[in-house]
C-alpha cells in the first residue's frame, strides 16, 4: 500500500493547478515557481504514486487516465484543506464564521447586493468573502474549493455540484435614448441582434444564452466590444458602441444612471435564471448554510427545484 506519510500537500496543488491550466509552463507560472523545479515535483510525484500522472506534447499536458483519477481525489484533499485553513483563520480572527461566495455579473447586477445586506444585517460577525466571477470560474471555484458557493447561469455545465434556484429575472434589449429602438415597447430578437452588440466574454453564460438565441432565429450574433462587466458594457451603450441585452434589474439600474432605454425582446426565451451552486449541502459551512436558507426562505418551493 503507497505510503500516505509521503504525499507532499504542495506537489499536489501543483498538480491540480497544471492539470487545469493544460501546461506544465503556465502552472507553474500560476504556483510561482520556476518551470525546472515545478517539473521536478511531478517527476516525484509519479514516481510515488508509480503511475504516469501526465501526457506531455508540444501543446501542452493532459492528465492521463490515472491522473484524472488523482486530480478527482486531489481536489476534495485540497477543498478539505482551504475549509480548515479558513476554519483556523476565523479562530484567529473572532470571526463566528467565514462566507466564501463567488457570484456572475447577473448576481451583482441584481438580487445579490440586497440579499447579502440582509444577510450581514442578521449575522454581523461572518466575514463575507465575495469574488466577481463568470459563472465557469464560479463553478470551478466550487469544484476545488475555494468557494464553497457559487451564483451561476442556467446554462453552465456544473457537473458534480448541487444547485438550487436562486432568482429569476427577464432579459430585456438596453439602447440609446436616439437610437430607433426606443421609441418601442418591443423589438424582435432578429431585429435586435442585427446591431452590433457589447457583451460579456464569449464564455459567459449570458453571452452563450444570446448566441443559441441568434442562432434559433438563424443571424449571427455582431459582438462588437466584449468588456468584463454589466458597468462597461451599459457605458459602451451609452456611448453608441452598440446595444446589450441583460437582465432586466441591471438594465433598469443602468437606464436610470445614464440615460438608456429599455426595450423589450420578442421571439426569443427572455427567462434568466441563476442557481446557487454547490458540493454537498451537508458539508457546508454554518455560515453558507444560513445563506441557502435565506434563498429558500424567500423563494419557497421554487428553491428546490434542484438538479444534480
Amino acid at each position: 500500500m503507497i505510503n500516505l506519510n509521503r504525499f507532499d500537500l504542495v506537489s499536489l496543488r501543483l498538480f491540480v493547478t497544471v492539470v487545469d491550466a493544460g501546461s506544465l509552463t503556465a502552472g507553474a507560472d500560476k504556483f510561482g515557481i520556476s518551470l525546472a523545479a515545478a517539473s521536478k515535483r511531478i517527476g516525484e510525484l509519479e514516481n510515488h504514486c508509480g503511475v504516469t500522472l501526465l501526457q506531455r506534447s508540444q501543446r501542452g499536458v493532459i492528465a492521463t487516465a490515472d491522473g484524472q483519477t488523482l486530480h478527482r481525489h486531489a481536489i476534495h484533499v485540497i477543498a478539505r484543506l482551504e475549509q480548515l485553513a479558513q476554519a483556523v483563520d476565523e479562530l484567529q480572527s473572532g470571526a463566528t464564521g467565514h462566507l466564501r461566495l463567488w457570484a456572475n455579473p447577473s448576481a451583482f447586477g441584481g438580487f445579490l447586493p440586497e440579499l447579502l445586506a440582509r444577510y450581514a444585517a442578521k449575522y454581523p460577525k461572518v466575514r463575507i468573502d465575495l469574488e466577481d466571477a463568470l459563472s465557469e470560474d464560479g463553478v470551478r471555484a466550487v469544484q476545488k474549493g475555494t468557494a464553497e458557493l457559487a451564483v451561476i447561469g442556467d446554462n453552465v455545465p456544473c457537473e458534480g455540484l448541487q444547485t438550487i434556484l436562486c432568482n429569476v429575472d427577464r432579459l430585456v434589449l438596453l439602447a440609446p435614448k436616439n437610437h430607433r429602438f426606443a421609441a418601442l415597447d418591443s423589438v424582435s430578437t432578429r431585429e435586435a441582434l442585427a446591431e452590433d452588440m457589447i457583451s460579456l466574454a464569449r464564455s459567459a453564460s449570458l453571452t452563450r444564452k444570446l448566441i443559441a438565441a441568434a442562432d434559433a432565429v438563424g443571424v449571427t450574433v455582431r459582438i462588437r466590444v466584449q468588456v468584463r462587466s454589466f458597468d462597461s458594457m451599459c457605458r459602451m451603450v451609452a456611448n453608441g458602441l452598440g446595444l446589450a441585452v441583460l437582465p432586466k434589474a441591471a438594465a433598469t439600474l443602468y437606464a436610470n444612471a445614464l440615460n438608456l432605454c429599455v426595450v423589450d425582446l420578442e421571439g426569443m426565451e427572455v427567462t434568466r435564471h441563476l442557481l446557487l451552486a454547490m458540493r454537498q449541502r451537508a458539508d457546508l459551512s454554518t455560515a453558507s448554510v444560513a445563506l441557502l436558507e435565506m434563498i429558500e426562505e424567500e423563494f419557497g418551493v421554487y428553491a428546490n427545484l434542484s438538479r444534480q
